[in-house]
């Protein structure tokens, strides 16, 4: 671990061009001609490292962990991180969205068991060793999502999206049954966590109107400047972004059910123009409305 640190940069999400978005991605990451496997970075993305051969230490917000076969790491979301492996480690990652860990329609509960992992450095424990794994079925979890995702039968997405429910439902319980504290809402007051279903609500109902901050922010009877501090702390984006998530989220569903033109989806959806639609969908799917609407019907 001599080489020279670089400053930490942010990696943003990449998808290929010719496939849909999926808000998941596993790969085999491999020693090669230099300890550092990993340089220094963080994104938005929940990551899960699980390695298979070797040892490596990772470098995790200002602490250093050691890894080997059969130890899993979990890194947050905005954590910080770079990693140093031994000749012939390899190890899965898993990165996925947040998103992908709530229901449809999000409701408060589900934002307390999300929290640790959305909030950097807030989580209890970074690494899990192998005595603690073996005999659960996390390993074929995450064995499995990466055949899932390499294999893509029908029906992968809801599958990769189970077992990663799964693994983190094991490791909140596992906290829990260690006596670890799972609660996120140390900063996070009970009555304000309340008062943003209200805003979950409203948005279900009305995405497709405008909508706006300083609404949501009256109606949780708090000031513009603390509720969009407390939301994106809360969601990890902007209040603007996740109504624009979630009228694209709305848009896919029409895009794959109907035979309404961009512009009437755009429309429907609560978009003020096409343009801004395609815009927001090419930054949030890799690619446009039309060419998502294509791929998705020519893979089923």
């Amino acid at each position: 671990m001599s080489e020279k640190q670089s400053e930490p940069y942010y990696e943003p999400e990449i998808q290929p061009s010719s496939h849909p978005y999926y808000p998941f991605r596993c790969h085999v990451q491999s020693f090669r001609d230099t300890p550092l496997m990993c340089a220094a970075h963080w994104h938005y993305a929940i990551e899960i490292l699980y390695a298979t051969q070797g040892s490596a230490s990772i470098l995790l917000n200002g602490r250093f962990y050691t890894f080997s076969a059969g130890d899993m790491v979990l890194i947050n979301a905005r954590d910080v991180h770079a990693i140093w492996g031994e000749p012939h480690t390899r190890y899965i990652c898993v990165k996925f969205n947040p998103e992908i860990l709530y229901t449809a329609a999000r409701f408060v509960f589900e934002s307390r068991y999300v929290l640790p992992f959305t909030m950097a450095r807030e989580s209890p424990q970074k690494v899990f060793s192998k005595t603690e794994l073996d005999g659960t079925e996390l390993p074929d979890l995450i064995r499995g999502i990466m055949a899932e995702l390499d294999e893509r039968a029908y029906g992968f997405e809801l599958a990769v999206r189970t077992s990663i429910s799964r693994i983190f439902l094991w490791v909140l319980r596992s906290w829990k049954n260690k006596g670890l504290s799972v609660d996120a809402g140390r900063s996070v007051q009970e009555q304000d966590m309340e008062r943003l279903q209200a805003v979950f609500d409203c948005l279900d109902k009305g995405y497709m109107n405008k909508l706006t901050a300083a609404q949501m922010a009256r109606l949780c009877n708090m000031s513009y400047s603390y509720f969009s501090r407390y939301f994106k702390a809360v969601m990890g984006k902007s209040f603007t972004a996740y109504l624009n998530y979630v009228r694209i989220t709305e848009a896919e569903k029409l895009l794959l059910s109907s035979d309404k033109t961009v512009t009437e989806i755009a429309m429907e959806t609560g978009f003020a123009s096409a343009s801004y639609f395609i815009s927001q969908f090419r930054q949030l799917k890799k690619m446009s409305p039309h060419h998502y609407r294509l791929q998705v019907q020519s893979e089923h």
